[in-house]
């Protein structure tokens, strides 16, 4: 009988991966995990956490405006990017402390080493070391990527944001997923002058195209200039000489002394940029936010016999196990749901099976998630574009000012939309387009993934005044397909 030093080992310190490690020791197994960055991965580092208290101070601009519209007397303020930012890496560190001893508490053995695999049972630690593992678990996520062009290296992706040593005035934000929107959202929260570029005819693609509509409405009424049909072609530092002659072309002078001057922003130097329909500008920084790749490269996989799919993904079946019966893998590398609760569900369902004998798939469908825009966009099952290709179904939504920005006089709008079968009346998606609207949809979710029908909905009395009674009050469809 085979004797390995480990009954698991775990490749990637964040949130899936701690998970399954902590749950498979508490079954008597001994385990290890390898981190070769910070514990705590893209989500408690440099993803959810840092991002949403970032939502939140940047929502603090319009309180001031409200707060008079109600009688208070207060006045503007002004956002220190410093102060907050060392606040903010404080809270991270204690965070990241905190999976330290859940893991020590739990007799996880840590290791703060790049690790890759040597075979199906053996994994190589940075420093040489070899240990063997009866089960092999691959969490080692994702990472943002730029584009392939000259100066790409210049730009900021997501990970930089966190770590700028001062605000720019005016910031170019290439892409239009969750996080291109988010990011322009809170940076121009936090005034900045935001430019955004998407190359596709609406942002947040694959999301409902009424509630995509209403968040790219509502960006630019925050002063957000977001450019659909656009990309950007070139990019070069704005002070390249050989380029300025290009650069200066159809930019004022005193436009780019604005930017080049000495009152430019501490921090790396502006940057030119055309875009594809000729037009050229000067932004303090560029954030290209144009998609994630699995973190697969370089860690023996292929060589272990690990199948890679095209877009560099670990392929795995539906309990999480790779083409090598001993090596398995969940979370972003696995590029299936890339979302923090669903990597640790994942980590969850890999124990089952594995360590408790409980064969357990892992359930993708019906899964609520946010985005952080401002309004902010909850989702749960199909959007009205899906529904109607798979079924018939009838389409309840309603579009008002909601009371408490009605009063303050601003002009922002909420959206509440139920996509329902027409055959069996149950709710097929809910989205929500409105402040909170996270935690609405993770309340309504339940609901959803429960199999409720329309009549249920119609059923609950409402809570009144709210936003949310909406989804209980709305009567009759208005279209059907």
């Amino acid at each position: 009988m085979t004797t390995f030093d480990y009954d698991l080992f775990v490749i990637g310190g964040g949130s899936g991966g701690v998970r399954a490690a902590r749950v498979a020791a508490a079954t008597g197994a001994k385990v290890g995990l390898a981190e070769e960055s910070r514990m705590g991965g893209t989500c408690v580092i440099r993803g959810c956490v840092p991002k949403k208290l970032m939502v939140f101070a940047s929502g603090y601009r319009e309180m001031f405006s409200d707060a008079r519209a109600y009688g208070w007397d207060v006045e503007d303020g002004n956002f220190d990017w410093l102060p907050f930012r060392d606040r903010l890496h404080t809270e991270l560190d204690r965070l990241e402390q905190i999976y330290r001893k859940l893991l020590n508490s739990s007799n996880v053995e840590i290791h703060d080493s790049r690790a890759t695999l040597a075979d199906a049972h053996s994994v190589r630690l940075a420093d040489g070391k070899v240990v063997t593992a009866k089960h092999i678990l691959v969490a080692t996520g994702g990472h943002p990527v730029r584009p392939e062009m000259k100066y790409a290296n210049l730009g900021m992706v997501s990970d930089d944001i966190f770590d700028m040593e001062a605000l720019p005035k005016s910031i170019l934000i290439v892409g239009g997923g969750y996080i291109a929107c988010e990011f322009a959202c809170i940076l121009n929260g936090l005034g900045v002058k935001v430019t955004q570029y998407y190359r596709g005819a609406q942002i947040l693609r694959g999301f409902d195209g009424e509630a995509r509509g209403l968040v790219a409405e509502s960006m630019r009424e925050r002063g957000i200039d977001l450019h659909l049909g656009t990309n950007i072609v070139q990019m070069r530092p704005a002070s390249d000489a050989s380029g300025m002659e290009d650069a200066n072309m159809g930019i004022p002078n005193e436009a780019i002394d604005e930017h080049v001057g000495a009152e430019a922003p501490q921090g790396p130097a502006p940057l030119w940029v055309k875009w594809t329909n000729g037009h050229e500008q000067v932004f303090d920084r560029v954030l290209f936010a144009t998609g994630r790749t699995p973190n697969t490269k370089g860690l023996g996989l292929e060589d272990a016999g690990v199948t890679i799919g095209r877009r560099g993904e670990v392929e795995v079946d539906t309990f999480s196990q790779t083409s090598v019966p001993s090596i398995y893998a969940i979370g972003d590398v696995t590029n299936r749901v890339n979302l923090t609760p669903v990597a640790i569900r994942e980590g969850m369902a890999f124990v089952e099976t594995v360590f408790k004998g409980n064969p357990t798939p892992v359930d993708h469908d019906l899964i609520p998630s946010a985005v952080f825009t401002q309004p902010e966009l909850g989702t749960i099952g199909l959007t009205e574009e899906e529904a109607r290709e798979r079924e018939p179904v009838d389409i309840y939504c309603t579009s008002f000012k909601p009371m408490m920005h009605a009063f303050a006089g601003r002009q922002d709008r909420v959206l509440m939309k139920l996509v329902v079968s027409k055959a069996n009346r149950k709710i097929l998606g809910c989205h929500i387009v409105a402040d909170n609207a996270g935690e609405m949809i993770q309340l309504a979710g339940i609901a959803v993934k429960m199999g409720a029908t329309k009549e249920d909905f119609d059923r609950t009395v409402a809570v009144h005044p709210t936003m949310a009674e909406e989804l209980v009050t709305m009567r009759d469809p208005v279209r059907s397909a």
